[in-house]
This record gives structure tokens, sequence and C-alpha cells, in this order.
């Protein structure tokens, strides 16, 4: 071998022996950071009234977050533009019909769910009444808080989107489908995330 081609095998050794090193620096790096990086994708954020009001209304806190990431990625002035509000983007119908339920005698107008714990407040019991009236399987609750009763009672009613009438097994609509999709991974990524979370 000649002298010349030593010394390039050499610098190519060594090239190759720093690229190892920085590989499994980045990969001790990433294993070290991982947890971190995952709580700032998926948050845990206003847990003191995240947990009352699931506790309350017997929900998964987690299934909250779900909610809350996905509706407005915790931002309590979020506002669409159907005109829904705050962390978990609740529109006038629905908090007049919210309220006739909780809370008929408060002093309480649209404006307040932009405070974070009505909405969250408002927000957990919607989830929860979706969750009662479609046996508990989140994908269908999750297309009822977005599209509304009457559009998933329809869709129960057809064999191809139901086989047993209770629950839905295909989403016709894009926008439906999408939001059920987020909420179901967002949901299973915070169990993943917060294996030992605890009211």
């Amino acid at each position: 071998m000649t002298k010349k081609k030593s010394v390039i095998r050499g610098a190519f050794s060594k090239v190759l022996g720093v690229i190892l090193a920085l590989a499994v620096m980045g990969i001790i790096l990433f294993s070290a950071f991982r947890e971190q990086i995952e709580q700032w994708e998926y948050p845990i954020q206003y847990q003191e009234y995240v947990d009352y009001y699931a506790g309350k209304y017997g929900l998964d806190p987690l299934t909250l977050y779900a909610f809350i990431r996905t509706e407005s990625n915790f931002d309590p002035m979020a506002e669409s533009s159907a005109g829904a509000r705050g962390l978990m983007q609740i529109t006038e119908v629905t908090f007049d019909w919210i309220k006739s339920n909780i809370a008929p005698t408060e002093a309480l107008s649209f404006e307040d769910l932009f405070d974070p714990e009505t909405n969250i407040r408002f927000g957990s019991y919607f989830v929860s009444y979706c969750l009662l009236r479609y046996q508990n399987d989140l994908a269908t609750a999750a297309a009822a808080y977005h599209s509304g009763w009457g559009t998933v009672d329809d869709l129960l009613a057809q064999p191809e989107y139901s086989a047993d009438g209770q629950t839905l097994d295909h989403y016709p609509y894009p926008q439906m489908r999408l939001y059920v999709r987020k909420i179901t991974s967002s949901y299973r990524r915070y169990q993943e995330i917060y294996t030992d979370y605890e009211i």
C-alpha cells in the first residue's frame, strides 16, 4: 500500500469515527430529551380545572387534554370562523344548551367561554354527555362533539356507516374523519406519555 493511500485511509477512518461518535451522542441526547419533547408536543395545562371537572363528570383527564389540544392547542382566546370560543371551542348554541343543563341560574354569558375554567367546565360536561350518549365510544363521541348529534344519529341509522346502530364504523365526511383521527390519536399519545397520570 502506498503512503498516500495509507494517509487517505487513515483520514477516512478518523472522519468515520467522528461521524459515528456524533451519531451516538445524538441518539443519547435524543433519548434523554425525548420525554421532554413529547411533553412539549402533548402538554398538560390547566391541570387544576381539568382534574376537577374530569372527576366531576367521570372522565379520564387525558381525554379532555386530547380535546383541548385538538380544538385550540391550549389557547384560551381561540375563536373559530364559526364563532366557537375558547379552549374547547364551544359554539353559542352549544353554550346555551349546556348552560340550561348545568348553570341555568348563573349569570354567565357566551363571553365567559374565554375564561379557562368556565370553558373546561362546559366542555367537560359536553364531552361526558357525548360519551354517555354513544356507549363511551370515543370516536363516535368525538364525531358528535364536532358535527352534532343529529348528524351522527343520521349516520348511525345507515348500515354502511354503523354495523350496530350505536357506534360509527366509518366517517363519510373528510373533516369529521380528520377530527376523529386527531382526537383518538392524541388521546393514545397522552396515554403513552403520561402512563402514571393520576387525579
